[in-house]
């Protein structure tokens, strides 16, 4: 059964798609931050081979898990595969020679498996024999009270469409 405000009850919880992906992403990430251990070649680690140096954001570890988490929702059941080709980029095609255009290059598989390991281990996504990656119960709930958390706290008058 489910309830409507209109006949006077409570308000309907907000999901991840009623606020900016940007604002969920980064309470997620502070969330995770406490949740999740970055490796120790973490910090070392390129996102992809189209990258030159490692990222530099300190929080970059959660910040991606909260973004994986959110697309394995949005987009689940998803594979490393694609989420790669997701997080991926254009890869210079020229060289000292000749100039040509640039090749798309996929996201590291590594970096995105070991989140997804730690997610599973979080009980926030689980396996899906065949079929990739999904969100668990647990995983929606979070991404839901985020949701709401970061809808109380928009005060910004471009968004006012969210409210």
């Amino acid at each position: 059964m489910r309830l409507n405000a209109a006949d006077g009850n409570h308000t309907p919880m907000a999901t991840m798609y009623d606020v900016p992906a940007d604002d969920l992403i980064e309470a997620l990430a502070d969330d995770l931050a406490d949740r999740l251990e970055e490796p120790d070649w973490g910090k070392f680690a390129k996102t992809g081979v189209d990258k030159e140096l490692p990222p530099e954001q300190e929080d970059f570890w959660a910040t991606r898990a909260a973004s994986l988490l959110r697309k394995v929702a949005d987009r689940g059941p998803v594979g490393v595969e694609r989420l790669s080709t997701e997080y991926g980029g254009a890869k210079g095609g020229s060289n000292r020679y000749q100039v040509a255009p640039d090749k798309r290059a996929d996201g590291s598989k590594n970096l995105i498996r070991t989140i997804l390991q730690q997610l599973e281990e979080e009980d926030l996504v689980e396996t899906a024999e065949g079929e990739g990656r999904r969100v668990t119960a647990d995983g929606q709930s979070l991404l839901d009270d985020t949701a709401g958390a970061v809808l109380e706290d928009l005060d910004r008058p471009e968004l006012e469409r969210y409210a």
